[in-house]
Formats: structure tokens, sequence, C-alpha cells
């Protein structure tokens, strides 16, 4: 597994994809959150407390459900790490939600000229202490 230097601009783009991927989830943008998820790659979801979730159907199915609910909490991402592994770009972060902190993978692959999720995966960090999620900017709402 050779790593690329997360100042090229591959890394670049993955950051941005995933940085796309926590827009739509702020802004609820279900058009936003199925154009970042590849269409013709195998896709998987696991959400905290879900079972696991393999297919696109499935896997913006849950999507629909998250970003149309109401009460779903806002979440910020930060700590971003890109790591290669051929033509994977793994993002590992973290999640900050009103009490608690996730840690959380997300993987991405080149499709139609672009970087594309196929695996987004987060959970519950042990031993941690309960956190008050960052400040943000006006009006706008994460998960």
């Amino acid at each position: 597994m050779a790593d690329r230097d997360p100042s090229t601009p591959d890394a670049a783009a993955v950051i941005a994809a995933n940085k796309s991927f926590y827009r739509a989830f702020a802004e609820r943008d279900q058009d936003a959150m199925a154009a970042l998820w590849a269409e013709h790659a195998p896709v998987a979801c696991v959400h905290p407390g879900w079972p696991a979730l393999v297919g696109r159907e499935a896997v913006m199915e849950s999507w629909r459900r998250i970003l149309d609910n109401p009460s779903a909490p806002e979440v910020a991402c930060r700590a971003e790490q890109v790591v290669f592994m051929g033509g994977i770009g793994m993002v590992l972060c973290e999640e900050l939600l009103p009490g608690v902190r996730l840690a959380a993978t997300n993987l991405f692959v080149a499709e139609a000229g672009r970087w594309r999720m196929v695996h987004h995966h987060s959970t519950p960090m042990a031993g941690t202490a309960p956190v008050q999620a960052e400040r943000r900017e006006p009006g706008r709402r994460l998960h």
C-alpha cells in the first residue's frame, strides 16, 4: 500500500468531496447527497446503531430518511486525514454531535472523472468526554 502525499491534487480533491458530503448533510440536500455517491461501484454504509446497508438503493433510502428527519442532530466534521490504497481515497475524521464524538471513515473512488463516495461508517468513540458542537455558520444545520 503506497500512500500519496496529502498535498497532491488527488488528496485535495478527496478532501473536497468529503467536505461536500458534510455540506450536503448540513443543508439536508438529497440531490447533492445522491450526486456524491458512486453509481457504478458497489456502495455500503454503516450509520451509528444501524445494521450495515449494502447497495445504492438501500444507502440512498437511508440518507433520504435521515435528511428528511427534522430532529436529526447537527454534525460537524474535523481532523480530516486522507490515505490512499490503490484507487481508493480514504478519509478518516471525527464527527461532532451534541454531547458525543464519532470516528468516521469515508471511502471514495474515481468515477466519471471525479471522486465519488462508496462507503461511510461512523461509530461512537469509546472513552471520550462529551463534547459540545463547534460553532457553525448561522443558519447552517448539520446532522
